[in-house]
């Protein structure tokens, strides 16, 4: 497994950590993640874990910027990996 591989595996879990723990936290009316920082965990290459979240905690699945975000980066990380990295 490539040095990329691993971080991808870790980034992606600690996302899904991440968005979970903002779940728990709506639920209990606690201070919450910063949605920015719900954004950018998915940029920096935890976007498969912050999908997967999404819909298995269903949070943040009304809101556009998350629904129609996190596909997108998806796409282009996923573009960015066939042109360049592959």
């Amino acid at each position: 497994m490539t040095t990329l591989g691993i971080y991808l595996i870790g980034i992606n879990i600690l996302t899904f950590l991440i968005y979970g723990a903002d779940k728990w936290k709506a639920r209990r009316d606690r201070w919450r993640i910063p949605e920015d920082t719900l954004i950018w965990m998915a940029i920096v290459g935890g976007s498969i874990g912050a999908l997967l979240a999404m819909y298995l905690f269903r949070h943040k699945i009304r809101d556009r910027k998350f629904t129609l975000g996190v596909p997108a980066i998806i796409a282009v990380q996923v573009a960015v990996y066939y042109f360049f990295l592959r």
